[in-house]
């Protein structure tokens, strides 16, 4: 357990040594780079944190990260069911959907602002469409692997298409949907700051465009390592939530 411990407290502290030793270097060509070292931007994270700014803009982008994931599920989950339970379905939609699932979803933005206006609409749509594509892909593995007795008993008791999604498909799937889930998150935080770089007034994206402006750089960086510090937190709840489906006996 020590160990356990021990090991990521020593490659923390190998980072934070290579990050002040980085900085040394290049400030001796670059003086301003003195701000972007630990120390500052320690002091500064604590002094914004006391503060209410960035706690607002903390909520604003945890809200959009969970529209962006709730839109992508609404969406991905049904389709992964038809790609992994319709094999004509599958044909005609899957070659589409690698595809598009390829296109880099900042290159939208443009189009996001033209079509959808500023504000959060573009935002709450480059993250649906970044997300969507491993809940689909993984929910459609899902639906393959499935014991292929279940459909035939759920069949053979009588059960409507909607019964045996409902009740025998989803249940059989939620360990892939969950995997599809977290790698969604992981994929949402990576957008999230260059998608809110566009047409918001507020949130972290917004927040490191404004610390560049008024040259806080300390803050910039403070910033930098409080959206670590996020993504962590939000990819551990949902390795969490993962390993706790996975060990929880089935009732009945």
């Amino acid at each position: 357990m020590k160990l356990r411990l021990a090991l990521p407290l020593l490659g923390f502290a190998v980072a934070l040594l290579l990050w002040q030793f980085g900085i040394a270097a290049l400030q001796r060509d670059t003086p301003i780079a003195a701000a972007f070292a630990p120390l500052p931007a320690a002091e500064a994270l604590l002094q914004l944190l006391q503060g209410p700014d960035i706690w607002r803009d903390v909520g604003l982008s945890l809200r959009r990260v969970g529209v962006g994931l709730a839109a992508a599920m609404a969406l991905g989950v049904p389709l992964g069911v038809l790609v992994g339970s319709s094999k004509r379905f599958a044909a005609a939609a899957m070659p589409l959907f690698q595809l598009l699932r390829m296109v880099s979803p900042l290159s939208w933005m443009p189009l996001a602002v033209m079509t959808l206006g500023v504000g959060d609409a573009p935002v709450y749509f480059l993250l649906a469409f970044a997300a969507v594509w491993p809940i689909l892909l993984n929910t459609a593995a899902g639906v393959a692997r499935l014991d292929p007795n279940w459909l035939l008993l759920a069949r053979s008791l009588s059960a409507t298409r909607r019964e045996t999604i409902l009740h025998v498909i989803l249940p059989g799937i939620t360990a892939e949907v969950l995997t599809g889930v977290r790698l969604a998150i992981g994929i949402i935080w990576i957008v999230l700051v260059p998608a809110e770089m566009l047409g918001v007034s507020a949130g972290l994206g917004y927040f490191i465009l404004d610390a560049r402006d008024r040259l806080a750089y300390s803050e910039l960086m403070a910033a930098i390592v409080l959206i670590g510090v996020l993504g962590f937190a939000l990819d551990y709840l949902a390795r969490a939530a993962h390993a706790r489906w996975l060990h929880t006996p089935s009732e009945g």
